[in-house]
Order: C-alpha cells, then structure tokens, then sequence
C-alpha cells in the first residue's frame, strides 16, 4: 500500500490546486520552460527544512530522492535553471502564498477564548558585498545594509498575521500604518512607530494599542491616578497632547485622553508607556508591553532555525523568495505540529523533519506494528525465548 512522505504530508497546508491559482493569476509560469513556480516553492522549502546552504547541497540532497518526485508532482532541479527562477520569477506568487497560510493559521490555530494580542516590529538582515551592494548600498542606514523585514504576529499562538520587506531605511511607522485594524485587537508596538494620527486611528477602530511615548512628546496631565507602593508602576496619569499641530504642518487629530504609564527597569531609564486602553491595571498594560519581545524571539528563531541569513541568490528578488519561503516554511511547520497534534516545540519538530523529512511514517508504523505483534506471537508459542 502506498503511503505518503513527511513532505507531502507537510505540503498539504498549501494545496498545489491554491498555489497554482496564484501562479495563473500573475502568469507567472509563462516562460517557465518544464520547470514551474510549484517546482521552485518545493525546492526552496526544501531548502529551509533541510538546511540546504548552497544550490549544490539543495540539488544534490533533492535529487537524490527522485522516487518521491512523482508524488510531489515535480521534477529534478538544476542548479542553473533554479538560480535563474529565483532570480527572475514573480516574488508576488510566494506572497500569495504567505497571505493564504496566514490566513489557515487564523482559522485552525486561532484560540477564540483569547483577546487578540498583536505585535508589531521589523529586522534588518545584513546583505553587503559582491552582487549584493548592487542594490542595497543605495539603502543603507547608518545601522544596516541590506533588507527589513516587517511583521505582526498574533501573541497567543505564535503566527504571523501581516507580513511586508522593504529596503532598510524605510521608516517603520510607513508600513505600519498599512495595516488593517481590527476592533476588540490589542496592538502592542515600539516608539518607531510613533505617529499620533495612526494611534487616533486605532482608537478610532475600537482596537487598543500598548506604546511608548518619546521623550519629546507634549502632553498635559489631566489626572493622576494611584499606583501601587511596591510594584513597578511610578506614575499612572490621564493626559491629553498638548499642540494640535506638533510640526511639519500636520495637524494631530489625537484630541482624546490617553495614559501615560511609568514602570521602572532593572537596568535603564524607566518605561513611559502610552495607552488609549483608560480602565486596566497599569500593572496589566506594563505586562502587555513586555509581551512584546515575543515577536523579538521569532525573528531569531527564524535566523537561527531557517534560511534568511544566508542567501541561495543575490539578487533582490532571490532574497525576497527566499525570505518569503522561510516564512511559508514556517507557517507549514506550524499547521502540520497543529495536525498530527505535537507537543513538543517546533524546533524539535524541525530538527527531526530535517532527517525524516522523505520517510513515510505511517509506512514505518505499520512495519513496527507488525514487527511487535509478532514478537508477541511468538513469545506465546515460546515463553522463555523472548523473556
């Protein structure tokens, strides 16, 4: 009896018939000549599960399991063809991608009992050097050179919701303002994304935001209110901004109260956090801000655990596929540990995926079942032989 691989069984997070209604929607296999973007997306997954460092450690290990091929409805790859894919094939296929396992991970990792707690942050990834200054030099921050990549996670279950990758000195509060606010959601963000009339907007959409004021902010006190003696919280007030034009001549729609909480650090200036939320213990919305460096431990998962530090290409649009597919690869991992109902942490599942990643488990299972019951028929017949 035919029984499918671990890869197969992971690829059904995406099914081929949905990835290849976006590749007809872009065109994006005109031209492809026998080697399609389904093709391309199995290759660079399999670049991410397995480790793959190099194109020749990406074809070597792929084609050496040709007899699963068929079954993936794929091809052998060539490292020329690849390179080429990557190098010219329409990243905004593998966004589509990304958008519709974000959007199964909504639906079958969504806890309903849970406030919907959102965070927001981007990463710099470092690309310099031959291939890579070509397009990334003109970009550079004093900070970085190279690309950023922009989130929002959903705290309680670890899953990406929004994804965007600009060049580096693209100001974060630019892109987050994108984003499409839902009512009841806390969203959780750092003073990079500070802009008074985005912050009206969320309280505008029935939504909460948890954020830091900066040092400069021009706010008048309306009301203090009590904190605790021995807790963390300093200073808990009402405020209200102070100019309706702070510069530039943009006018602050912000004309609510808002909160200004402060909360002292073990090391550093203390905290001074802006809320709209007016009821909450400070206590709670310090705790909320603090959940924020979730988001900080999925970026380093993902460069210590996938492929988006080290590149297959070094054009713009390799990078992007290539970051685009870790985050794919991720979301797959995520749907698959949700499925066969894993409890163990998505490293450990990664890791054991990247030496199994082509058996057939329930192939295997059956043998050792098999094999037990034997062994147990055989104790029967011949009691001391097995003891």
């Amino acid at each position: 009896m035919f029984r499918i691989s671990r890869m197969q069984e992971l690829m059904k997070g995406l099914p081929r018939g949905t990835f290849e209604r976006f590749v007809s929607e872009r065109q994006a296999d005109k031209h492809s000549k026998g080697f399609g973007c389904w093709d391309q997306l199995l290759a660079m997954v399999y670049a991410q599960l397995a480790g793959a460092s190099s194109l020749r450690e990406l074809t070597g290990g792929f084609n050496s399991q040709f007899t699963h091929h068929y079954h993936l409805g794929t091809v052998p790859i060539r490292r020329s063809t690849l390179a080429e894919a990557n190098g010219k094939r329409s990243v905004d296929v593998f966004a589509d991608a990304v958008r519709a396992l974000m959007a199964e991970a909504r639906r079958r990792l969504r806890k309903d009992s849970q406030t919907l707690l959102y965070l927001l942050d981007s990463t710099s990834i470092t690309l310099s050097g031959p291939g890579f200054d070509a397009w990334t030099k003109d970009n550079r921050t004093r900070h970085t050179q190279g690309i950023k990549l922009h989130l929002l996670l959903a705290a309680h279950e670890d899953r990406p919701v929004w994804q965007s990758i600009t060049a580096p000195n693209v100001n974060d509060r630019d892109e987050g303002v994108k984003l499409a606010l839902e009512a009841g959601a806390i969203y959780v963000f750092d003073k990079a994304y500070c802009d008074y009339n985005w912050w009206h907007r969320i309280d505008q959409a029935e939504a909460t935001f948890v954020t830091r004021f900066k040092r400069n902010a021009a706010v008048d006190v309306l009301r203090t209110l009590a904190v605790a003696e021995a807790g963390s919280v300093l200073e808990d007030a009402l405020v209200r901004f102070r100019h309706k034009r702070p510069g530039g001549g943009r006018r602050n729609h912000y004309e609510a109260p808002l909160r200004r909480i402060v909360v002292a650090r073990e090391a550093g200036a203390p905290l001074i956090l802006a809320t709209n939320d007016l009821t909450a213990p400070a206590e709670s919305i310090a705790r909320t801000y603090k959940d924020r460096w979730q988001i900080e431990l999925l970026f380093k998962w993902l460069k210590q655990h996938l492929k988006v530090k080290r590149f297959l290409g070094r054009t713009e649009n390799a990078v992007r596929i290539q970051i685009l597919t870790a985050l794919i690869s991720y979301l797959l991992l995520a749907l698959y540990r949700k499925t066969h109902g894993i409890t163990h942490s998505l490293w450990e599942l990664l890791a054991e995926l990247r030496v199994t990643l082509f058996q057939r488990p329930s192939l295997e299972a059956t043998r050792y079942r098999r094999r037990q019951e034997q062994l147990a028929e055989w104790s029967i017949r011949q009691p001391g032989l097995f003891a």
